[in-house]
Order: C-alpha cells, then structure tokens, then sequence
C-alpha cells in the first residue's frame, strides 16, 4: 500500500514538472499567427504547419513549426524559387533555392527580412496580418 501511495506521488510529480515545462516552452515559443500576412510586393499564408509566400517575381515556403521566441522574432528557414516573365523554354524551369527568413513580430505587424542561399544580403517586407498583398507578377 505505501509502494502503491509513493508511485502515485511520484507521478504527481512529474506530471506538474513536465507540465510546467510544457507551460514554460510554449511561453517562450508561440506560433506565428495563421491566415494572410501581406504587404508591398510580397503575401504569405500561414497554415498549420507552414507557409506559403508569394513575390513579384518568384514565391518561397517555409516548412513549420513556424515559431516566435519571447520577443516575437523568429528565424525560420525554406526555400524561394525566382520566376521570370514571358514563356519558358522545355527544360529551364525555375530553380529552387535555400532561403532564411528571419525578423519581428509585434502586434499586427511582421518584419520580414530575406536572405537567399549564402548571400550576404537580404531583402526588408513590412506585413500586416489580415492584409492581401500588393504584387505585381512579371509578364
């Protein structure tokens, strides 16, 4: 009877310190907000478990969990695949590349900062949550 007591006990236990644990990361590490996030020249939707961007010229996606540290930032990492205009040739399609997105959360609004493959630069977007982006697709 007293082993039985002292095995219930200590699963009380662990179960409130995993629970706290969980509590804790899940403070720590939120989701990034589903639905449409858009702005000048880019859209993305987020769904469960990633996202899915639109450029001018080329789109990108983010496989998840698509998390946001205490702070609101994140660094996720995915893929853009660049497009051009006008027809394309048998054989010539577009190649997808490694791409970091990283940047802030706050409130309403994401900034968004894109970095393709291992180049130095990166590219700035300003989101708003429930916003429809403003792209111009190339012809």
């Amino acid at each position: 009877m007293r082993a039985l007591r002292g095995g219930y006990i200590f699963a009380v236990v662990l179960l409130i310190v995993f629970s706290g644990g969980a509590l804790v990361y899940s403070r720590f590490m939120q989701g990034v907000a589903r639905g449409e996030w858009g702005g000048d020249h880019i859209n993305m939707n987020v769904g469960e478990g990633s996202a899915k961007l639109e450029f001018d010229c080329a789109t990108g996606y983010i496989a998840g969990p698509l998390t946001v540290d205490e702070h609101g930032k994140f660094h996720l990492l995915g893929t853009f695949t660049p497009e051009r205009g006008g027809p394309i040739r048998a054989g010539n399609s577009p190649r997808e590349q490694r791409a970091t997105y990283s940047g802030e959360i706050d409130g309403s609004t994401m900034t968004l900062q894109l970095k393709i493959g291992d180049s130095d630069e990166t590219e700035t977007f300003t989101l708003q949550k429930g916003k429809t982006g403003r792209i111009v697709k190339c012809k």
